[in-house]
């Protein structure tokens, strides 16, 4: 037993010490590794796999936390067709060529009905005729559509992304102040004929409008400004924006209205400031007015402030109809309505003389 225990050899005291430090840290260091290791694969499966769950469980279409189109998560691959609203079309020159960019396998293209004008209402008949994935509207949905829908099997959701304004334009002569919601209703039930009824000039008043089925403005306008009242037989209906702008410039009386950025930064007519009271009139655009003699090197500008606010009497909000089918149409018209609603969007809608929403 002597002769063992003087053969085995025994590690001096401070090199045990130093065995067992070493010991300490490589454990520490390992403990650190897997809590690192551990923590990111839960942070990789929250971001991944929560996300997709969510987009299944949760309502699809929020308001996403995201800066650029980039960031959007469950952009669909293929070509898809959408329509709608004409009011839209300053929006889609911004919007679709900077998201073909970023998401070029994300194919749009624009649809005009057959045989009819486009319009709100068209697109969103052409939606339920299952030839659009999604469309643009400038208006709400109607009880009517959502029943079609259900009909269907299917129903539709409405998805703000943008804040308009209807405004009145008139010939650049006449010198009036501006107008009350109730004489604008006058003027297009054809209580008031004349200027001179409304503290203008001897001048008998030629009030123009797009057809009802052809536009989101004039239901809206129809429904906002002329209540249960239909128009007057003294209303000329006209084809677009365009032509109409045109007859204002040549006819002194004439009155027409349409979304505020279609008529606030044109050089051949000018609009009117318009108010619930006589002595609250608020102007589409932003003071101090500049003089139509210094367009287009300068151009009235929209007054957003007014239109978020809601000082500005006749405001409305735009919408991407979204065909909820759990089909790829779905997809497409809410990964649209969220790349909308990111800052990269909203900066695309106000470039286009648009409110922001957020």
């Amino acid at each position: 037993m002597r002769n063992y225990f003087q053969g085995k050899k025994t590690t001096p005291p401070n090199m045990a010490q130093q065995n067992r430090t070493n010991e300490t840290k490589v454990l520490v260091l390992t403990l650190a590794i897997t809590l690192g290791l551990v923590g990111g694969l839960l942070w990789w499966f929250s971001q991944n796999y929560g996300t997709k769950a969510n987009y299944f469980t949760k309502t699809r279409v929020e308001t996403p936390n995201t800066d650029t189109f980039s960031q959007v998560l469950e952009v669909p691959t293929g070509l898809f067709s959408y329509g709608g609203s004409t009011t839209w079309a300053p929006i889609r020159q911004q919007v679709d060529s900077a998201v073909a960019i970023v998401w070029p396998k994300f194919q749009l293209r624009y649809t005009e009905p057959i045989g009819s004008a486009p319009g709100s209402g068209t697109g969103i008949k052409m939606l339920l005729g299952n030839q659009l994935a999604f469309s643009q509207s400038s208006r709400a949905l109607k009880p009517e559509e959502n029943e079609q829908a259900k009909q269907l099997g299917f129903t539709l959701k409405a998805v703000p992304v943008a804040i308009d304004g209807i405004a009145i334009a008139v010939h650049p002569n006449l010198n009036l102040p501006g107008l009350t919601l109730s004489q604008l209703k006058d003027i297009y039930t054809g209580k008031v004929t004349n200027w001179e009824q409304l503290g203008g000039t001897n001048l008998a008043i030629t009030p123009y409008s797009r057809r009802p089925e052809d536009s989101g403005t004039i239901e809206f306008f129809e429904e906002n400004v002329l209540g249960q009242e239909k128009f007057g037989s003294n209303v000329q209906f006209i084809d677009t924006t365009t032509n109409a702008l045109k007859e204002i410039a040549k006819n002194p009386g004439a009155i027409y209205y349409a979304s505020a950025p279609e008529v606030v930064g044109q050089c051949s007519i000018k609009a009117l400031p318009l108010g619930r009271q006589p002595d609250k009139l608020v102007e589409p655009y932003k003071k101090p007015y500049i003089p139509l003699d210094k367009c287009p090197q300068q151009r009235n500008q929209l007054n957003t402030e007014a239109f978020q606010t809601g000082e500005y009497p006749i405001t409305r909000r735009l919408f991407i109809i979204v065909k909820q089918n759990g089909q790829s149409d779905q997809q497409a018209g809410e990964a649209y309505a969220n790349l909308l609603l990111t800052d990269q969007g909203q900066e695309l809608i106000a470039k286009a003389g648009f409110v922001r929403l957020r």
